[in-house]
């Protein structure tokens, strides 16, 4: 079953994350999550989305606007350094209660808190008419960055805020989608680099024991798959009912996150 799910979403996700406002790890890290540790899942993500954006990055890289990229992706790291430490922080301390429903206990932790509530802001964010026609002028470049970063670091939800920041540079489609892919490779090397010390040594075991790394390979794969399908289509249709449906989804996960039923 979790290769049907992961993969599925990785498919359909990476396909859609060149054109839409939320992006791979929006949808992958929650299908993750249903199967193993939140910060296993957070790791495995990583991993997926990383090898994702080099795909893309072939496809579609050429097409960047090289002083946008300097200007977003440079401050986008250091905000992916400090989101990425944050994550660390939170995945070490203890429980802050804990709760029972007959034989089960469960616990809610710092980080599962954390990420529920954004996983859920980033739900809302998705469907809310405001925040699309949100976005910033150029002085708020670096800015951008920075916060896409670091969110990015810290759950991996990093499309929707950039979107907002560059949409209306006045890049033309192409450039636009090719500057974004390359600000997203910088934020993936830059959380990797923390998630490397913090996350992998002990993460990557636990899915050595589940089976996971074949998982990771096959979403990895799929992924690929819905990247090279997607940048071949052109879509004229509006992505509203899909997103809504997104929305719900990830607020059911966040709700199952905070509470500590996943």
């Amino acid at each position: 079953m979790a290769y049907v799910v992961v993969c599925l979403v990785a498919l359909v996700a990476a396909g859609l994350t060149l054109y839409s406002g939320f992006g791979l790890g929006t949808l992958l890290l929650p299908a993750f999550a249903l199967f193993f540790p939140l910060e296993v899942a957070i790791a495995a993500t990583a991993v997926v989305h990383l090898a994702n954006n080099l795909f893309k990055l072939a496809l579609v890289g050429r097409d960047a606007n090289l002083d946008v990229v300097a200007r977003f992706a440079i401050p986008g790291a250091a905000g992916a350094f400090a989101g990425a430490w944050l994550l660390g922080s939170l995945s070490a301390m203890a429980p802050i209660a804990r709760w029972s429903y007959g034989v089960h206990i469960f616990a809610i932790t710092p980080i599962n808190l954390v990420l529920g509530a954004l996983i859920a802001g980033f739900a809302l964010l998705e469907v809310s008419k405001r925040a699309e026609a949100l976005s910033f002028g150029r002085r708020w470049i670096p800015v951008g960055g920075v916060l896409s970063g670091f969110f990015g670091g810290l759950s991996g939800h990093q499309g929707a805020l950039r979107a907002a920041f560059l949409l209306r540079l006045g890049l033309s489609k192409q450039a636009f989608i090719g500057t974004s892919v390359v600000a997203a490779v910088v934020v993936d090397l830059a959380r990797l680099g923390v998630y490397g010390k913090t996350f992998f040594v002990r993460d990557f075991a636990i899915l050595r024991e589940r089976g996971g790394e074949g998982l990771v390979v096959a979403a990895v794969a799929a992924a690929w798959l819905g990247s090279f399908a997607g940048s071949r289509l052109v879509r004229s249709v509006t992505l509203r009912s899909l997103q809504a449906i997104v929305a719900a989804m990830l607020l059911l996960v966040a709700v199952l996150l905070a509470s500590g039923l996943v």
